[in-house]
């Protein structure tokens, strides 16, 4: 029996097969050890041969591949390389699920990793934007969703899914149930999940559930791939800090002990749309330097409304937080949020700068108030009165603010280093229309 025949008598949803998992062992080992048919097999399927350990599907009778890894460590490139194979394995209906429509298009899609630019065998597929399908050669579709839609997956079905970053994913566990009930073509329907790992509830379930596997990736595994340079600048800029170990690592670090917000209490009050809102502010957290490795610019605006059950309640509407800004250009982005949102006015600290971050915004077309504040209190007892503001449900979240929550869940644990810049300016933006008149932070306005 030839290499080829053996293939093709392999009945199974798999996208590798035994073969393609023994020819990658067999061409580790040096492509001489290839006859001309396994040689020209591994041209038209490179990625058997070039694909790192970490990015090989496990073998075995999973459902889930739980694939988490840190940023560029090849998550994408794998899901989509699975998929292409799942594809070539006789899968006819695909589901693509992302954080958001635009994510699944950008990069599932139309990425450097994303499905339209593989080599290999199969050709390259052709995405039809009206119906946001993606349609191979063979006649195989994929079909994108949003996670910000758990209710489009009711009533498709599939029998192979890629679902990418699901860490960020704003309804996470509804979209994950829904498509699970939809995932029931074939012989064997398997579904990849690739993310950036994030301790959200359903990565913590996968994790632990009987029908996954999950593998983990670090950055620096994928360096050679990646920009000269760019693993020795991340892992001098971040260090061991659990941010590093959660972004570069692929490490799930669970929330700390001792942190002032809760992650569980954010999810309980998310909501996904604002009410009519009362009053809207964005508050500002200036950095003390500019450049590449200052502190980000806490930028995050938040509105206040009348809420059934709760009376004034504080809704987070937006997060523009950013690193390593020049003064122009952090003010520019507090100005679009502010304009976007349709805020009242913009809160600056100003314990660096004083009455130069009032300059710098107007410089950047700020037509608004600006309010300038100066804090007496340390950061943890300033945050203190907001944190009991989370605890009582007083303060919901509009959407998923992911590197917002991150930080606010690692603030006031042990050992948390760096500047909390947008925890800070989250909480300037609460106190203000929560706590101005009672018993908040003490503050003093210049």
């Amino acid at each position: 029996m030839t290499f080829g025949s053996a293939l093709k008598r392999l009945n199974s949803n798999d996208a590798w097969t035994l073969q393609d998992y023994a020819l990658r062992a067999l061409a580790k080992r040096g492509l001489d050890y290839l006859d001309p048919e396994m040689q020209a097999y591994l041209k038209r399927n490179p990625f058997l041969f070039a694909a790192l350990d970490t990015q090989v599907p496990p073998q075995g009778p999973w459902r889930t591949w739980l694939f988490m890894g840190g940023r560029g460590a090849g998550k994408t490139r794998a899901g989509a390389e699975w998929v292409r194979m799942a594809v070539r394995a006789g899968c006819r209906r695909v589901a693509l699920v992302g954080p958001a429509l635009s994510d699944v298009r950008e990069v599932m899609i139309e990425g450097p990793s994303g499905l339209r630019h593989l080599e290999g065998a199969g050709g390259t597929p052709v995405y039809e934007v009206s119906r946001r399908r993606l349609v191979w050669p063979n006649g195989a579709e994929g079909f994108a969703f949003s996670a910000e839609d758990p209710d489009s997956l009711r009533g498709p079905q599939f029998d192979a899914a890629w679902c990418d970053e699901l860490g960020a994913w704003a309804k996470g566990e509804a979209v994950w149930d829904n498509l699970q009930m939809g995932l029931r073509l074939g012989p064997g329907p398997r579904c990849v999940a690739t993310t950036t790992p994030r301790p959200v509830d359903l990565v913590r379930r996968l994790v632990v559930a009987p029908d996954s596997v999950m593998t983990r990736s670090a950055t620096r595994e994928n360096a050679v791939n990646l920009s000269p340079g760019f693993v020795t600048a991340m892992e001098a800029a971040y260090g061991h800090s659990s941010l590093a170990r959660q972004e570069l690592m692929g490490e799930l670090i669970a929330d700390p002990e001792g942190a002032l917000f809760v992650r569980s209490k954010i999810d309980q009050s998310r909501v996904f749309a604002a009410p009519a809102m009362a009053d809207i502010v964005v508050a500002v957290d200036p950095p003390a330097t500019s450049g590449p490795r200052a502190d980000a610019c806490g930028i995050v605006a938040a509105g206040i409304a009348e809420a059934d059950g709760f009376g004034r309640r504080c809704f987070v509407l937006g997060d523009a937080s950013a690193p390593g800004l020049r003064p122009h250009d952090w003010a520019s982005r507090a100005v679009a949020l502010a304009e976007a949102v349709g805020a009242s006015m913009i809160i600056a600290e100003a314990n660096q700068g004083g009455e130069m971050v009032r300059q710098t915004l107007m410089s950047a077309g700020c037509r608004l108030p600006v309010r300038l504040v100066h804090a007496r209190l340390g950061k943890r007892a300033r945050a203190l009165p907001v944190a009991l503001l989370y605890e009582q449900g007083k303060v919901a979240h509009v959407g998923l603010l992911a590197t917002l929550e991150d930080q606010m869940c690692r603030f006031g644990a042990e050992g948390f280093t760096g500047s909390p810049d947008r925890v800070d300016a989250l909480v300037w933006a609460v106190w203000a229309l929560m706590l101005e008149r009672g018993e908040g932070p003490r503050i003093r306005a210049l």
